[in-house]
């Protein structure tokens, strides 16, 4: 699950944190927070998350890699149990879990049936209580006994992902829990994420915040070309699939103008993020029902 090990001093640490918790909890976003930088995408959409995605922290005397998950869940399609499997695999690897649960929304039976499924991988627990931003003070009180009641955790901690409240205590726990170890990753490494494939999740986080309703779920983006030309441009020629006609034309949108607004979008943040000019070439294709096929989900990268 990681990179050849460094060698390093035996007063050096390191770790493992698997982020669980179920769908929209805030899980990408806080992983983003611990690592500080952009290694995970984001939106408002549950099921943003498809693959377990590790960002890195690095610290001169300890490096610790938060494990982001899909949003654990009761699955209704082939890719839906496909991507409880990935955060299965994703605790039963690590050292640490961090659970997370929505108090503004507050703790249900989603939580509930995570709580239970984690308790039975016997690991090392911290709850965090997100969205604390959007709570009173009572109602931060009131979330973070409702979590208490999902088990007995080691912590429980409010936190706001989005604001970074709260996140500098998380991160703190999750060092002083962490054992003498090697560095897994290089330094200034901070996502395993291959190139090709964080581009590609850009481009369906832009198409996340563009479109509504089942439409998100429908959506995969693969990149087909991914070239470092001697001019210095980068050359990225990506295909967005979906599962009907009808969606096609919503991702194209009229006269062509989504598609090349989420390309514009994709195209700029690339090029501050990996410094350097960018050319994107964006293409939709039908991939009837794909997340209850089998074999197409393998042609997408979702292999079970």
């Amino acid at each position: 699950m990681s990179g050849m090990p460094v060698e390093q001093p035996s007063t050096f640490h390191s770790g493992f944190a698997a982020i669980v918790g179920r769908p929209n909890t805030g899980k990408s976003t806080l992983v983003n927070q611990l690592v500080g930088g952009k290694v995970a995408i984001t939106s408002d959409k549950p099921q943003t998350t498809r693959s377990a995605v590790r960002g890195i922290l690095n610290l001169p005397d300890a490096q610790a890699v938060f494990i982001d998950t899909p949003g654990y869940h009761k699955p209704r399609t082939l890719l839906g149990e496909r991507l409880n499997e990935v955060v299965r695999q994703a605790w039963s690897d690590v050292d640490l879990a961090l659970f997370v649960v929505d108090g503004a929304s507050g703790v249900g039976r989603g939580d509930a049936r995570v709580a239970s499924d984690l308790r039975s991988a016997k690991l090392s627990t911290i709850c965090l209580v997100n969205k604390a931003d959007l709570m009173k003070r009572e109602q931060i009180v009131e979330a973070l006994a409702a979590a208490s009641r999902l088990g007995d955790f080691d912590e429980f901690v409010p936190v706001s992902a989005k604001t970074g409240n709260g996140v500098e205590i998380v991160r703190n726990l999750v060092l002083e829990r962490l054992e003498a170890g090697p560095m897994f990753y290089p330094p200034g490494t901070n996502t395993d994420q291959p190139p090709p494939v964080f581009v590609a999740e850009l481009v369906r986080e832009k198409l996340l915040r563009r479109t509504h309703d089942e439409l998100p779920h429908s959506i995969a983006v693969v990149t087909e070309d991914y070239e470092e030309r001697v001019d210095g441009l980068l050359e990225i020629h990506a295909r967005i699939f979906v599962e009907r006609d009808s969606q096609k034309g919503i991702v194209i949108g009229h006269k062509g103008e989504t598609l090349k607004a989420v390309g514009t979008e994709a195209r700029e943040e690339i090029e501050v993020l990996f410094g350097r000019r960018v050319f994107i070439d964006l293409r939709v294709k039908v991939e009837k029902d794909w997340q209850r096929r089998a074999h197409a989900l393998e042609r997408l990268g979702f292999g079970g």
